[in-house]
C-alpha cells in the first residue's frame, strides 16, 4: 500500500473535486484517478461517489478517510520522532478539556509543568463540547487526551477515572444558609445559567428535577466559565457546578460564595481518555502522566471534594 494514496485519497474528499485536489497535488488528473482506482481494486469496492457537482465518499470510503487519518497522522509523528530523536523528548501533543471540570483548576498548571520539565513538548490544550465530539477527536486521532466526564465504557477508548465530585450552588447574592448548604429545592428555585442540555453536568440535574418531580428557572445557558463568570459577577443568576469549577468561578468572581447541594446531593465523574487502538507517542504519555497526576491532586483538594462554603 503505498501512503501516497491513501494521501491523495483524503485530500480529494477534503476537496470534494479530483480535479482541484490534482491541481493542488500537482499530479495529472488521469494519474490521480488511477491511483484512486488501485485503491478501489485493493479494498474491492467503490471509495468515492461522482457527480458533475464534485465527489463525496461511499460508506466504504467514509470507512478509509477515518483509517487514514489516523495513519497519515502516525507517519507524520513517526517521522517528526525520527527527526527529532534525542535526549530530550520531543513533539507536539494536543489535549482536550471538558467544560465545566476539572481542566478549569488543571489546564494552566499543565502548561507550566511541561513548560518548565519539557520544553521540548509542544503542547496544544483546549476546551471542547460535548464527550461524544470528544470521544469521536480521539478514535480518529486529531487529539490525543482529554479530561472529559466519564460516559462509561465506548469501544476503542480507554477510560482512567479520576474522580467522582458532587455539584455546588455558586451564588452573589443570595442568603447564606445556617448551615453552609442548600436544598435541591432552594438551589433550583433561583435563576439559573446552566450549561446546553447536551452536558453531562445538565443531565445530572435535569434528571434529578425529573426524580423530584420539579423543574428549574433557567434563564440563560453557557459552557464557558469566563462567560458564566461575568454573568454571575453582573448578578445575572446563580448556577450548579461541579465543585471544582465552583472554585474556578470563585477565583474569578468577588463575593461568589459556592454551597454543598442536599435533599438530594448530585455528583459526576471525571476520567481520563485515550485511544485504546493508537499508542501514545513518547511525548503524550509523559503529558498524560502529568495530567494524571495533577487532575489527581486537584480532585483531592479540600475545595474541590469537600463540602460547605468556598
Amino acid at each position: 500500500m503505498d501512503i501516497r494514496r491513501l494521501y491523495a485519497f483524503m485530500k480529494i474528499v477534503d476537496i470534494g473535486s479530483i480535479t482541484r485536489a490534482s491541481a493542488i497535488l500537482h499530479i495529472a488528473q488521469p494519474a490521480l484517478s488511477q491511483q484512486i482506482a488501485a485503491l478501489e481494486t485493493h479494498f474491492g469496492k467503490p471509495l468515492l461517489l461522482r457527480s458533475k457537482r464534485g465527489v463525496i465518499p461511499t460508506e466504504a470510503g467514509k470507512v478509509l478517510y477515518r483509517h487514514c487519518q489516523m495513519i497519515i497522522r502516525q507517519m507524520n509523528q513517526a517521522e517528526h520522532d525520527i527527526a527529532t530523536s534525542s535526549e530530550e523528548i520531543t513533539g507536539a501533543v494536543s489535549v482536550v478539556f471538558a467544560p465545566l471540570g476539572l481542566g478549569s483548576l488543571v489546564a494552566t498548571q499543565l502548561m507550566r509543568t511541561i513548560r518548565e520539565k519539557h520544553p521540548g513538548i509542544l503542547l496544544y490544550a483546549n476546551e471542547a463540547v460535548g464527550g461524544g465530539v470528544i470521544s469521536e477527536q480521539i478514535m480518529t486521532g486529531k487529539t490525543d487526551i482529554a479530561l472529559i466526564f466519564d460516559p462509561g465504557k465506548i469501544p476503542s477508548l480507554s477510560f482512567e477515572p479520576i474522580s467522582t465530585e458532587e455539584l455546588h450552588f455558586i451564588g452573589t447574592q443570595i442568603a447564606e444558609p445556617e448551615d453552609g448548604e442548600i436544598s435541591f429545592a432552594e438551589a433550583v428555585s433561583q435563576p439559573l445559567i446552566l450549561p446546553s442540555p447536551i452536558h453531562t453536568v445538565r443531565q445530572v440535574i435535569e434528571t434529578t428535577l425529573s426524580r423530584v418531580g420539579t423543574s428549574a428557572q433557567v434563564v440563560a445557558e453557557t459552557e464557558s466559565i469566563s462567560y458564566l463568570s461575568n454573568a454571575l459577577a453582573e448578578g445575572l443568576g446563580c448556577t450548579i457546578l461541579p465543585a471544582s469549577a465552583a472554585q474556578a468561578v470563585q477565583r474569578r468572581v468577588a463575593g461568589a460564595r459556592s454551597y454543598r447541594i442536599r435533599r438530594p446531593n448530585m455528583k459526576v465523574a471525571m476520567a481520563i481518555c485515550v485511544s485504546a487502538q493508537l499508542p501514545l507517542s513518547e511525548a503524550a504519555a509523559v503529558v498524560r502522566d502529568h495530567l494524571v497526576r495533577l487532575a489527581t491532586e486537584a480532585a483531592r483538594s479540600p475545595a474541590a471534594s469537600g463540602s460547605g462554603q468556598g
